[in-house]
């Protein structure tokens, strides 16, 4: 433990636990939607649940390095294995075991988004016309799917900004009690603000895409990405602020004089 004594280890779990919290605010995001389907007395124990899974996750992942780092080997080549040998992009292909669990994560996550979507526009209720109830195990189930795609892609980040293992996993486990502190505001945001719900469901769609285009070894920047999402963030906080002082009654800009 003596490279703790090193300002560069401090350094390095200070980027790290940042990096750690971006990355997971998608994972917070798609929590509390899925959460917020619940009753009430429920929301806030999947979401701590939720990520309490994700930290377990991602700390097992770490303790298991060595088999982390071969899921990075070509299991096989696309275009051999559908009988393709046209196309260059695609005859070259190969696809690991990272790739197949982010081309499986990306699908997911394309479908729940799209799915959440339609169900906002068409309105969530049966044939009867009452609203479907969520069930509390099966949204569980949906969380770790996803925690396990997430979890991947912030352990291969940690294994290459830091060296030691201590540090790793003092960052991801100092970054999920974070996230678990702020997971309550931002659930009651988004849940509050339909806008900002829709707006979070087009990152996940957003998200889902670029886990597909990674898997199919076609790399998209993740600064775009998170570029996109900051400028629409900041363009519905606007809308917001504008929505609030609508709202509020008009003051008379010229007193009456006596």
């Amino acid at each position: 433990m003596e490279f703790l004594s090193t300002p560069e280890a401090w350094i390095s779990l200070l980027t790290l636990t940042v990096l750690e919290i971006v990355l997971g605010i998608d994972n917070i995001v798609f929590i509390s939607i899925l959460s917020g389907k619940l009753p009430q007395n429920q929301q806030k124990k999947a979401r701590q649940l939720g990520l309490g899974l994700a930290m377990i996750t991602r700390v097992l992942l770490l303790l298991s390095l060595s088999w982390v780092m071969t899921l990075t080997s070509p299991l096989f080549n696309m275009g051999s294995w559908v009988g393709i040998t046209t196309g260059e992009w695609f005859e070259k292909l190969a696809i690991s075991g990272r790739d197949l669990i982010l081309i499986v994560g990306g699908l997911f996550l394309i479908y729940k988004s799209t799915h959440e979507i339609h169900n906002k526009l068409e309105g969530e209720e049966d044939d009867e016309g009452n609203r479907k109830a969520h069930s509390f195990w099966p949204t569980i189930v949906q969380i770790l799917i996803l925690d396990v795609v997430f979890s991947l892609d912030s352990v291969i980040t940690a294994v290459g900004m830091a060296e030691h293992i201590e540090i790793m996993i003092a960052a991801v486990v100092i970054a999920v009690i974070i996230m678990m502190i702020s997971a309550g505001s931002i659930s009651g945001f988004v849940n509050k603000h339909p806008t900002v719900k829709m707006l979070a469901l087009s990152f996940l769609l957003l998200i889902g895409v670029s886990l597909l285009a990674e898997g199919l070894d076609q790399h998209i920047p993740k600064g775009y990405v998170y570029f996109a999402m900051a400028f629409s963030v900041l363009v519905e906080m606007l809308n917001l602020k504008m929505k609030k002082n609508s709202k509020q009654p008009l003051k008379l800009r010229n007193t009456p004089k006596d």
